[in-house]
């Protein structure tokens, strides 16, 4: 015994050891970069910036805040508007009515949240429709409603004179992605984002091309916003926002680093346990993602901003005050980005129970339980008053699931241990509903179990209530209980995120961090007085409300005291009851929406670039533009093409004659866009010739994305080899033949691209797209080109141009990659790691040469790299392609999975076994793979991740019917596995 607790020592001064290191690497670089971008910018910095910018220490009288002074309220006479709203929320079961919250961890607060926002949103003028996201479960293990794929919330705006049309109001649109029949845990759901994505996101152009029709004159009516709601939300939200390139808005409600930090504190379990338990980095990086996305985050309180989201590279209190005073002074940021930060505290319905506010005080029959009395009670209370001695004693009530972070045990305690406290108030804890203790999680049948042996300790039977089962519409009923006996609501958890319950009494909060923490607002309206910890949200809330007392959660005495002072002093809790009710109208959800539409007025409004502008009537029937949008699976935006090509092998010169003879007579027929003043002059001239491309009609897409380069980066010749037996086996299987078109996705320049595919005597003219420099171009041949020179698409250009900061890019990179770093991180001597490829290089892709692979490997790999990037305020994609002999430096929004994303349902992506680092991304999704054995013998993933990040199972799911392998390149094997793919229900 005495070895092991040595052992169990010695372990937690190891993990306390190792975790001050990583804060205090994290602090050094976090410093480091502040210092960068100090010296970056300093020629144009005010000295007041430069002060802002490096002052390390923390002053309470300089927090960061904003004001609102300068952005116009939203006011009920904005009707006219007709806003449409995407919500996503995408764990946990959702649906609009009898919600099963506490079913599980993920069905909670958060649930009831965005279902109530998206109703109180709709009725909202202004308002035409609201979409919320999540997942569609169609499973055994739960209710059929949640295979539903639409369920209406709202009917529309309250307003009478408002318009209400076929598709207004607010919806629950649930999108199926991964394993069909299976209910998954939000921690399991992390490799079929991108599934989700691209079902969310044929769903938006659908609907964008219905709200047209209705509202929009016949022009497409794209979202306002998408709102992605905690961390996998968030990642999915960046990724459809940055499609479809409009604003996006994120709200964490729980964040990745905060519970990272809360349990390596606890030193129970190391990094490693954790991740494994919690997939909490790839939550951390998806939080961080959505960081580079978001133009707006919405907290419920400032100490969010400054203690959770302070602890993310994406986010610098300070950097994000001097970058947001740069912008309003019109100075140049360097490309430099951080999202702005907005306290909305939550709404709430407070229709039913403020009524109960005006209800005369009395004695309760509570012993009456025949329904047809007038002084009949209600099930739950005989259900609660069985267990107790005396129920007219005030009630102190707890509700939460038996979790150890909600601290039960610690309120119990306080109870047990104070006499006085026991002989003038009960206890009642609604811990969730139980069958059997051992049926539950080990976690919850560790707290039940201390409950009950606490209970027998402290001989408490008859003064503490904990009913096995209770209903959602028997909450309110509790609290009724708990406001008439003028007892107390006690939340006494360690770390509650919104702390959204369902139940009211007199509130007690106990909880070590406490966010936000709805309960609060939910107490006050039932006439509560409130009781929590001085940390965190609650401060904000009793600041607005004062109804009730602060406490130190830590403190078991101060919390048994501070229950004895508002249960026996019964001025002070009418005052606190009169206070909350004076005030809670600021909680209300129509408040609450005005200042988020408020809020979201203020970003940047942008919307999809490419524009379907080809007059129908001018193309036949057969051929019309919007063909391809009739099945909401065929989407495709950025390849979207018109006309009809025949395929054609690349040997087949003349039909190449014809089909360019074809696509000009077809282009002839439509309108010529007006080119854009922010678009160069090459950019120019393409948009004055041949407009569209071939691929809309096109009935698949086949993508050649194969990385096979040697060991100094230059392509291999059994690339050509491939390619020339896929074209083949597409000409082999006639339906396969038919509508079939080809793309080539690459890293390598235009230039060189062509010379390769010359030396193999093919044709860049047989492929329907282009995508090159790892996706920072994309050129369509046969339609942007003069003089049989190719043009990258201008559309593409200016939609991949948002954030991206070149020349501070440059800069940084630079001194990055050829600066080495001690084992703590700490700057050393110069070193020549990279040197800059010209060549590959362009206005959109930054490409260097590497010079020493082996210090790479070592200390510079993307995930590192991205985190510094992150804490300058550059948004980019980083990558290493070539079998690891170049690194590429490309917008944010740029990539070859996000170039050819948008046509998805037919596309068919041809990989090798391993590739450049932006691999994982081109596999996941909603489309086909087919994947080349023994073709790639090596590539760059190896530089993708550092020990201790996420894992590939958790981007790309293990196993999946759309991906396919080949042995070998034969033109037999590659038609039969496309074929076997083909018939794959996606």
């Amino acid at each position: 015994m005495c070895w092991r607790i040595w052992h169990l020592t010695r372990k937690k001064k190891q993990l306390e050891w190792e975790d001050f290191q990583r804060i205090a690497k994290r602090k050094f670089e976090r410093e480091q970069g502040r210092i960068d971008v100090r010296d970056d910018m300093s020629e144009d910095m005010s000295e007041c910036e430069k002060g802002d910018i490096v002052d390390f220490g923390e002053s309470p009288k300089r927090t960061y805040q904003h004001t609102a002074s300068n952005l116009e309220v939203w006011s009920d006479d904005k009707k006219e508007k007709k806003l449409y709203i995407i919500l996503i929320s995408l764990h946990g079961l959702v649906r609009g009515e009898n919600m099963e919250l506490g079913r599980d961890s993920d069905t909670g607060g958060q649930t009831k949240y965005v279902v109530e926002l998206a109703r109180a949103l709709a009725k909202l003028p202004g308002v035409y429709r609201v979409d919320l996201f999540t997942r569609q479960v169609s499973s055994p293990e739960v209710d059929w409603s949640y295979g539903e794929p639409t369920e209406m919330l709202a009917a529309g705006s309250d307003d009478p004179d408002d318009e209400v049309g076929e598709s207004s109001g607010a919806y629950i649109i649930r999108i199926p992605f991964g394993p069909r029949g299976k209910y998954l845990r939000k921690e399991l759901l992390w490799p079929h984002i991108q599934e989700f994505v691209d079902g969310a996101l044929a769903h938006v152009l659908n609907m964008s091309t219905v709200l047209g029709e209705q509202i929009g004159g016949g022009h497409p009516v794209w979202p306002y916003v998408i709102h992605g709601h905690y961390a996998d939300a968030g990642d999915s939200a960046a990724i459809l926002s940055g499609a479809l390139n409009v604003p996006m808005v994120l709200t964490g409600h729980s964040l990745g680093r905060n519970k990272l930090e809360q349990l390596l504190k606890g030193a129970r379990q190391s990094k490693e346990d954790i991740n494994s338990t919690y997939r909490i980095m790839r939550r951390i990086e998806a939080e961080e993602l959505s960081l580079d996305a978001a133009e707006l985050v919405i907290t419920s309180t400032q100490q969010e901003i400054d203690e959770q989201w302070g602890l993310y590279d994406g986010f610098d209190v300070k950097l994000e005050k001097v970058l947001r005073a740069r912008v309003r002074r019109g100075v140049d940021c360097h490309g430099r980005y951080m999202p702005r930060m907005a306290v909305i505290p939550p709404g709430m319905d407070f229709s039913k129970v403020i009524q109960e506010a005006n209800e005369p005080d009395g004695d309760l029959a509570l012993t009456n339980t025949e329904g047809s009395s007038p002084k009949a009670v209600p099930p739950i209370w005989s259900e609660v008053m069985r267990f107790l001695t005396n129920p007219h004693k005030p009630m102190i009530l707890a509700l939460s699931r038996p979790d150890p972070k909600k601290n039960i045990t610690t309120l119990l305690k306080a109870f047990g241990e104070c006499h006085s406290l026991r002989e003038l108030a009960n206890l009642t804890l609604i811990m969730g509903n139980r069958d059997d203790i051992d049926e539950l999680s080990a976690g919850n049948a560790s707290v039940l179990t201390t409950v009950l042996k606490l209970v027998d300790k402290y001989n408490l039977y008859g003064q503490v209530a904990f009913p096995k089962h209770h209903k959602q519409n028997d909450v309110p009923e509790i609290y009724r209980l708990a406001a008439k006996t003028k007892g107390v609501f006690v939340n006494p958890a360690l770390v509650e995120p919104f702390g959204l319950t369902l139940i009211e009494g007199v509130f007690v909060n106990p909880a070590l961090v406490e966010p936000f923490g709805l309960t609060l607002i939910e107490a006050a309206a039932h006439g509560l007085p409130m009781l929590a910890t001085k940390n965190g949200g609650p401060v904000d809330i009793h600041r607005a409300l004062n109804n009730g007392l602060l406490i130190d959660p830590h403190d078991q005495q101060g919390i048994a005291n501070a229950l004895l002072k508002l249960v026996s002093e019964k001025n002070l809790w009418q005052d606190c009851q009169k206070n909350g009710w004076r005030n809670i109208h600021l909680f209300s959800w129509p408040e609450h929406c005005r200042t988020y539409l408020t809020r979201i007025a203020s970003c940047r409004m942008r919307h999809p670039a490419w524009k379907t502008d080809t007059p129908e009537d001018e193309i036949p029937k057969e051929d019309s533009i919007n063909d391809s949008l009739r099945d909401v699976q065929d989407a495709s935006l950025f390849l979207s093409i018109d006309g009809d090509r025949s395929f054609s092998m690349n040997e087949s010169s003349d039909t190449g004659g014809d089909v360019q003879d074809q696509v000009k007579r077809v282009m002839s027929k439509m309108k010529k866009p007006q080119s854009s003043d922010k678009v160069n002059e090459m950019n120019k001239k393409a948009t004055d010739n041949n407009k569209y491309p071939i691929l809309r009609k096109r009935r698949r897409l086949i993508v050649i994305a194969v990385d096979c380069y040697d060991s100094k980066g230059a392509p291999e010749k059994t690339m050509i080899n491939m390619i020339q037996e896929t074209f083949k086996a597409i000409k082999l299987d006639s339906q396969l033949a038919n509508g079939t078109g080809v793309a080539i996705s690459t890293a390598m320049p235009l230039s060189e691209l062509m010379d390769f595919l010359k030396s193999g005597k093919i044709k860049v003219s047989e492929f329907d797209a282009v995508v090159c420099s790892s996706g920072s171009e994309v050129y369509y041949p046969g339609t942007c080109e003069e003089g049989g020179e190719l043009y990258p698409d201008p559309d593409y250009a200016s939609h991949v141009e948002y954030r991206w900061g070149f020349d501070g890019i440059k800069k940084t990179i630079w001194k990055l990659m050829n600066i080495s770093e001690d084992n703590e991180g700490k700057s050393g001597k110069p070193l020549k790691v990279i040197e800059e490829d010209v060549k590959s290089s362009n206005s959109h892709c930054l490409s260097y040469l590497i010079k020493d692979v082996k210090k790479v490997r070592t200390a510079k790999k993307v995930d590192d790299l991205r985190q510094k990037f992150r804490m300058r305020g550059l948004r980019c994609h980083l990558m290493y392609c070539r079998n690891s002999t170049r690194m590429q430096v490309i917008p944010f929004l740029a990539s070859r999975a996000q170039a050819l994303r948008l046509n998805v349902a037919n596309m068919y992506v041809v990989l090798g076994e391993t590739g450049d680092t932006d691999y994982e991304e081109l596999i996941a999704g909603t489309h086909k793979t087919l994947i080349f054995k023994g073709v790639v013998k090596k590539g760059s993933e190896e530089l993708l991740r550092t020990s201790g990040s996420y894992l590939k199972e958790d981007i790309v799911p293990p196993e999946s019917p759309l991906v396919s392998y080949v042995n070998g390149t034969k033109a037999e094997e590659i038609a039969s596995t496309l074929t076997k793919l083909s018939k794959c229900d996606t």
